[in-house]
């Protein structure tokens, strides 16, 4: 019997290459999803249940398949959200709001069986700790890599390790949008050994 075919529920590039190091054949599709924040919707409830609403969002489009949907939500201590930014005059103000502190990442993950309907779901948290940085290192860094549609202004996987004086949590893939440990997991529980994959 042939392994089901896997759709990641993303048109992000970040999670494409991420989902691609587990060297499994899979196809993406993007799902529509409106993303606001319900009324009081704490950043890691936010995250699983847009997570699985991708996910689901694809399913009846896709049967016979196994369906990733993931988000991130990105939180200050003080709870105030950290959107893409957009622009390098926002992304500036988004990290001299992050210097010095931790922000928080809460990635949502949903992998969803659409041959039994059964749904796998949790929250990875990450927190990572940002060095205490001058206006000219933040500027010269939005500069060099342009993060702009990035949640917290940087991109994990480049320059933007220089940025922080510690990590915290269980798995850095979730700072780039894809917890894999977790991943990996459901989808052993599904049959799906990447380990084993030919």
């Amino acid at each position: 019997m042939s392994e089901p075919r896997l759709l990641l529920a993303s048109s992000s590039p970040y999670r494409k290459n991420m989902l691609k190091r587990l060297g499994l054949p899979f196809d993406c599709a993007s799902p529509d999803v409106d993303e606001t924040p319900n009324p009081g919707e704490s950043a890691s409830t936010l995250a699983l249940r847009l997570a699985i609403a991708k996910a689901r969002a694809l399913a009846h489009q896709h049967p016979d398949t196994i369906i990733i949907g993931s988000d991130q939500v990105a939180t200050l201590a003080d709870g105030t959200l950290l959107n893409k930014p957009g622009n390098h005059e926002r992304a500036m103000q988004q990290l001299d709001c992050s210097n010095g502190k931790s922000v928080r990442f809460m990635t949502g993950l949903a992998v969803l069986d659409t041959r039994t309907n059964t749904l796998q779901s949790c929250c990875e948290p990450f927190t990572v700790h940002f060095r205490n940085l001058s206006r000219e290192e933040i500027h010269h860094y939005l500069l060099k890599e342009q993060p702009y549609d990035c949640a917290g202004s940087f991109k994990m996987e480049g320059l933007g390790i220089a940025l922080f004086s510690r990590l915290e949590g269980r798995d850095p893939n979730s700072l780039i949008g894809l917890p894999l440990i977790a991943l990996i997991d459901m989808l052993i529980r599904l049959g799906i050994n990447p380990l084993l994959h030919r």
